[in-house]
C-alpha cells in the first residue's frame, strides 16, 4: 500500500511515523525552569552529527498552545540533560509525560529521584544508564509543525560504569527502552553483520 502524504492528514501521517521509523530511542529531558525541575519524555529524538557533536529532538505544545515546560526552559536557559531510560524505569518515565502546571516538579509528583552530576546542567534521573549534558545549538523552523525540533550539542556525557563492557576500545552497551507507535519496547537481540565479500 502506497501512502501519499500530501493527501493524508497529519494524524495518520504521525501514526504511519511512529510506527514504521523504529524504535525511536526516549529522550527523558531535565530542564530546569524558576526554581523547578522539570522532567519529561520525549520519542521524536535520534543522534544527528558527531561533528559538533548533536541530537534532534521535537517538543510539542501543551493543550492549551502555549510551549510544552520542557521548550520553554531551554529557550530560556538553553541547556537540558537528556537521559535514556531504563526498562525499569517505563512506570514512572510515562507518568512523567502528564501535564501538569510548571510550578509542579515531575520529580516530586511521582517521586523520580535526581542527582546532581556536571555543574552549570540540570541533574540526571538517577538510574539511567546514560545521559547527555547539552545545550541548545539552533531551533528549526518547520512551517506548518505542531512541534518544534531542536538541535541539541552534546557538551558531556554520563555512561553508567555497568554499560561499558570495553574501555580499549570504547564498546558501551545496555538495554535502552524505546517507542514503537503507542507502545514501548526494549531491543530483542544483537545481530551481528557478515563480512562484506
Amino acid at each position: 500500500m502506497l501512502f501519499d502524504y500530501s493527501k493524508t492528514d497529519p494524524s495518520q501521517n504521525y501514526k504511519l511515523m511512529s510506527q514504521t521509523i523504529i524504535p525511536r530511542p526516549i529522550a527523558w529531558i531535565v530542564t530546569e525552569g524558576d526554581g523547578v525541575v522539570n522532567v519529561a519524555p520525549f520519542s521524536y529524538f535520534t543522534g544527528l552529527s558527531s561533528k559538533p557533536p548533536t541530537v534532534i529532538v521535537s517538543i510539542g505544545h501543551k493543550s492549551d498552545g502555549t510551549p510544552k515546560d520542557t521548550l520553554a526552559n531551554i529557550r530560556k536557559h538553553r541547556k537540558c540533560t537528556v537521559c535514556m531510560v531504563a526498562p525499569e524505569q517505563m512506570r514512572t518515565m510515562h507518568y512523567s509525560s502528564k501535564e501538569i502546571s510548571p510550578q509542579i516538579s515531575e520529580a516530586e509528583e511521582f517521586n523520580i529521584p535526581l542527582k546532581s552530576m556536571v555543574e552549570g546542567f540540570p541533574p540526571v534521573v538517577e538510574g539511567t544508564p546514560s545521559a547527555f549534558f547539552c545545550e541548545l545549538f539552533k531551533e528549526v523552523e518547520l512551517p506548518g509543525s505542531k512541534t518544534i525540533p531542536l538541535i541539541l550539542e552534546i557538551k558531556r556525557q554520563f555512561v553508567d560504569d555497568e554499560a561499558i563492557v570495553d574501555k580499549e576500545p570504547l564498546r558501551v552497551r545496555f538495554e535502552p527502552l524505546a517507542r514503537v507507535g503507542r507502545y514501548y519496547t526494549t531491543l530483542a537481540e544483537d545481530l551481528i553483520p557478515p563480512k562484506i565479500p
